[in-house]
């Protein structure tokens, strides 16, 4: 497999950060509204969004995506780096571009003087937390999510 390159996401990579990203939603089982996935690439290119999203390139072509954001804690007088959506293209996995995104995003979180760095994932998607254990252990807290 070619080299895997991790930049920040651009203008150019619309078209293909929206297939990735619909593969992502169609993994996790979601379903996100036009309105919010246009609202989200916009705030990705806006410099004053704290949204922000690295993209892996592998011989020209944009294989994976890391959206993040940034926000503010009641622990700290730093911000957390919240790496909110990571998926690489299913035919491109095993090269390495998922564990160089989210280095990538370590990087820019530290950057931004960020106190920590977080992601989750579902229960079932073993693949990935294989993957998340190599990098750093898991949390002991459980979230609890609903939707309003």
């Amino acid at each position: 497999m070619p080299d895997v390159v991790i930049r920040p996401a651009a203008p150019k990579d619309e078209a293909r950060w929206r297939e990735l990203w619909a593969g992502y939603v169609k993994f996790y089982r979601g379903a996100v509204p036009e309105e919010a996935t246009a609202n989200t690439w916009r705030l990705i290119l806006d410099p004053a969004s704290n949204i922000e999203a690295l993209v892996a390139e592998s011989d020209g072509r944009v294989i994976g995506i890391c959206n993040y954001l940034f926000h503010d804690s009641t622990w700290s007088t730093q911000p957390i780096c919240y790496l909110q959506d990571l998926f690489v293209d299913p035919q491109a996995r095993g090269g390495g571009a998922a564990k160089k995104l989210i280095l990538a995003c370590e990087e820019k979180a530290k950057a931004k003087g960020a106190f920590r760095l977080y992601w989750q994932t579902q229960e079932y998607n073993g693949a990935a937390r294989s993957l998340y254990d190599t990098i750093v252990p898991r949390s002991s807290f459980i979230v609890y999510r609903k939707s309003l």
